[in-house]
């Protein structure tokens, strides 16, 4: 049985791979800094919920040893969150972009290093990073957004590297266009120009399924209108 936990919990990809989780029989706790609003989620498929601000090491900390006595162990860590604010360079808060380098790379730091340790000890365990198209290419007026997923991704490859011969999966994925989400759906001219939750789910679980004979270390994953 699969032991899950999933960081950044919300209505999109996370909660669609939480029931990808849970209709193959795992066990998932969910994280968010407000579980509130995770209660439906949290009664559709059985999973725990906890409040969580991923940038603090003691909150990450006390997280993870509460999965550990909910869950019994981990098996696989999905890290989801990020925090995403535009504006032209001469412009930006330092306070905001050093907010979106905590939330979006130095989060996954503390959440990979958590789940690291857990899994070295048991030896195997999944990771698995949510990037975005900003992880491969900076646009202009997103520099904090594309400072923290180039973080991000150098952060999974480096761990990918190290951690793979040890029997620890480590993923990242290139969700590179508009994701569909409740209240935020493509033109009916304009069918699957979105990515569907449900779909990225099921390629998040089939790269968590592959056998270490054949793993993948970073995915890109987009809509067959966009462009790249």
């Amino acid at each position: 049985m699969t032991k899950a936990l999933i960081i950044g919990a919300g209505e999109g990809i996370s909660a669609a791979f939480a029931r990808r989780v849970a209709a193959a029989g795992g066990q998932v706790a969910l994280a968010a800094r407000r579980p509130d609003k995770l209660a439906n989620l949290v009664g559709e498929i059985g999973a725990s919920a906890f409040a969580c601000d991923a940038s603090q090491p003691a909150e990450i900390e006390q997280l993870f040893a509460t999965v550990d006595q909910q869950l019994g162990g981990l098996d696989l860590l999905l890290y989801n969150p990020s925090y995403r604010f535009a504006g032209p360079i001469a412009e930006l808060d330092p306070a905001k972009v050093a907010l979106a380098l905590q939330v979006t790379a130095f989060g996954a730091f503390l959440a990979g290093q958590q789940a690291a340790r857990r899994m070295l000890s048991q030896g195997h365990g999944t990771i698995l990073f949510t990037g975005a198209s900003a992880s491969i290419k900076g646009y202009p007026n997103s520099a904090p957004f594309a400072m923290g997923k180039f973080a991000l991704r150098g952060l999974a490859q480096s761990m990918a590297r190290e951690l793979a011969p040890k029997n620890i999966h480590v993923a990242h994925f290139v969700i590179d266009g508009a994701v569909r989400n409740p209240g935020r759906i493509e033109r009916a001219d304009q069918p699957d120009s979105m990515l569907d939750p449900e779909a990225i789910a099921t390629s998040y679980w089939q790269v968590a399924q592959q056998p270490r004979s054949a793993w993948s270390w970073e995915l890109e994953l987009r809509p067959w209108t966009e462009r790249f």
